[in-house]
């Protein structure tokens, strides 16, 4: 019937399609159409002309009416002017496809849509939609363009101040976090005779940036722009003055006023669920800035969750990377790897090289403390990724990481060791990587390095009070100390490490303490500290510390026997991830849904866990002791 239609709609006569069937180029059987070959259609569509073109999608559109979706598009086809009937049917192709998470299509319909927009407000708005739906699609590139297009038309304030700061968003994450940054106040300088919510939402933005280094040529404090809310404001706007006022104090290295401010927005919000697409990230970020570890996993895991719902697979990227830090610090170190071997495909994929350099330097620094041997070659690809591309905000941590990394591979020789560990610049990778510093510093007799890093601690512990800083604190008293008051540092690094989550730093401290009683004939003492931090080693995998634990201890006179590394360390990190959720249950279809990947490369995955793991069925690998 659709081809009757279709047939009568562009003149033509019945001969017409007895001559193309006789050609043997189609074949007509029932309402069904097929051609000879898929060619076939390219070859008459390019032969036509733009009129015949126009006329064809024309007359598709007037017979799918029951499919709006392939209609409107035959609808923007056939158009050659402006069409605010065709303009309407775009839209709303474009919010169908937002909603459930295709954002490169709903870029495409709004692109397209302002394409037929005539000029105007109207038509920067709809190319500004685009440009949001490609940067949620991971698509830096084609948003940065859509942006700039934008930007000629969108005078209207509080739509001008969202597209400059969509605009620094993509800067900042591709290019430079300076002109980032920039960007963002102007952004609030935009808004800010208007709408008062969105000129808090930026002001918080512009000062996180600047607790990270941002700086910009105009003298404006983003901490300045907003008024304390009402108590009886909402929750999240609360949250939000509070987070800038906790940014502002790490910028100032105000610890105590920054876990002020950030404990009260972590109060705020922990009770319902955050949606707001700024101020849960950043409180991520904020979990970050004073290493609460428990609640950044938490607060990643959430966002990680909502951006897989949403299909945004910037957001998606943005959860795995920071979501990793956390992992790394406290000893989950295959879901760190998973993470970052989940991020790099979609890194790959925005055509920024420069954005792949965090998960493949995350990649070099997990396996540098479990100490596998490609550790160099992700090094090596690290360094050619920032020579050849900008990286953009993470290019400080990436080059923290990568210092930390070759500290760790330098560890038997602590000159070269301290040479690269000296060179972490960044307060929260200092923190991670200080164990090692100190260890270094006794060792190569540079105990002054020790105590500048050690005082720097003292005052992030004192403000946040964490136990795990205390820990940290005190491990690095006890290595400075004279060997009289070195045991009740020890001690009270331990008493500190109990309360906190970040068990490599609690293993390391067993070492350290065991290391400090054997020489002194304590052997029975030194022996209880080592058996523990061996198993800590093992555990998470740290070969390397492993062997040392091992020597100490056979040095106090136990004989250590190797312990069989368990059958999950064998499988890769996508093969972890896979095993993990379908050990929930979950189908393959399921779990490609949730990892963004093909059935077949779970079924591939999975059958290569069941290999490695001596199992063959889904029952079989849910009842293994693993832990995933």
């Amino acid at each position: 019937m659709h081809q009757c239609d279709g047939t009568e709609r562009l003149d033509a006569a019945d001969t017409a399609l007895d001559a193309v069937e006789l050609s043997g180029l189609l074949r007509v059987e029932g309402d069904a159409v097929s051609l000879y070959h898929p060619l076939v259609r390219s070859a008459v569509y390019r032969a036509a002309t733009s009129a015949q073109r126009r006329a064809a999608h024309r007359a598709l559109a007037d017979v799918l009416t029951g499919d709006p979706e392939r209609r409107a598009w035959h609808l923007a086809a056939a158009a050659d002017r402006p069409d605010e009937y065709v303009v309407a049917a775009l839209d709303g192709v474009a919010e169908r496809a937002a909603a459930r998470g295709g954002h490169e299509a709903a870029a495409a319909a709004w692109a397209r849509a302002a394409e037929l927009t005539a000029g105007g407000e109207a038509c920067g708005r709809r190319l500004y939609r685009a440009a949001s739906s490609a940067w949620l699609g991971a698509r830096p590139s084609r948003a940065s363009a859509l942006a700039q297009a934008a930007a000629a038309d969108v005078t209207d304030p509080p739509t001008r101040a969202q597209l400059l700061a969509l605009q620094g968003q993509i800067e900042w994450n591709t290019r430079s976090l300076t002109d980032g940054y920039d960007l963002i106040l102007r952004a609030a300088e935009v808004a800010a005779d208007g709408d008062a919510a969105l000129v808090a939402q930026l002001a918080m933005l512009a000062a996180s940036l600047a607790a990270f280094g941002a700086r910009s040529p105009r003298a404006v404090d983003p901490t300045a722009l907003v008024a304390e809310p009402a108590p009886d404001a909402p929750p999240r706007v609360r949250a939000a003055w509070a987070l800038l006022r906790g940014f502002g104090a790490v910028a100032r290295s105000d610890w105590a006023a920054a876990a002020e401010s950030f404990r009260s927005a972590f109060s705020l919000t922990d009770h319902a669920p955050v949606e707001d697409h700024l101020l849960q990230p950043n409180l991520g970020i904020a979990a970050m800035l004073i290493d609460d570890d428990e609640r950044g996993l938490r607060l990643h895991e959430q966002q990680l969750t909502a951006a897989r719902r949403a299909g945004a697979l910037n957001m998606v990227e943005h959860a795995l990377t920071r979501g990793a830090h956390f992992q790394i610090a406290t000893g989950a170190w295959p879901k760190a790897a998973g993470a970052a071997a989940e991020a790099l495909p979609l890194t790959v994929g925005t055509g920024h090289p420069g954005l792949t350099a965090l998960p493949t330097a995350q990649l070099a620094l997990v396996a540098a403390l479990r100490g596998d041997d490609v550790t160099d070659r992700h090094l090596d690809k690290v360094t050619e990724i920032r020579d050849k591309h900008p990286v953009g905000i993470t290019d400080g941590l990436v080059a923290d990481l990568t210092h930390w990394t070759r500290g760790l591979r330098a560890a038997t020789q602590p000159a070269s060791a301290l040479h690269h560990l000296e060179q972490i610049e960044g307060p929260a990778c200092r923190r991670l990587a200080a164990l090692d510093l100190f260890d270094a510093a006794i060792r190569g007799n540079r105990p002054g390095l020790a105590r500048t890093w050690l005082a720097e601690l003292e005052q992030f512990a004192a403000g946040t009070g964490l136990p795990a800083a205390t820990a940290v604190v005190e491990h690095g008293r006890a290595l400075l100390a004279a060997d009289s008051d070195a045991e009740a540092h020890f001690q009270r690094a331990l008493a500190a490490h109990a309360g906190s989550p970040r068990l490599p730093n609690r293993a390391r401290t067993h070492l350290a303490f065991g290391e400090h009683l054997r020489p002194a004939r304590r052997r029975v003492d030194a022996r209880e500290h080592l058996r523990t931090a061996l198993a800590l080693f093992e555990g998470l995998g740290a070969t390397s510390w492993a062997q040392r634990a091992a020597q100490e201890l056979r040095a106090s006179g136990e004989s250590v026997r190797r312990r069989d590394i368990a059958t999950a360390t064998e499988l890769t990190p996508q093969e972890r991830q896979v095993a993990a959720l379908v050990r929930q249950g979950l189908s393959n279809r399921d779990v490609a849904a949730q990892l963004l990947v093909s059935s077949r490369t779970v079924d591939f995955h999975l059958r290569n866990c069941y290999a490695k793991l001596g199992v063959a069925s889904r029952a079989a690998l849910t009842a293994l002791l693993l832990d995933l």
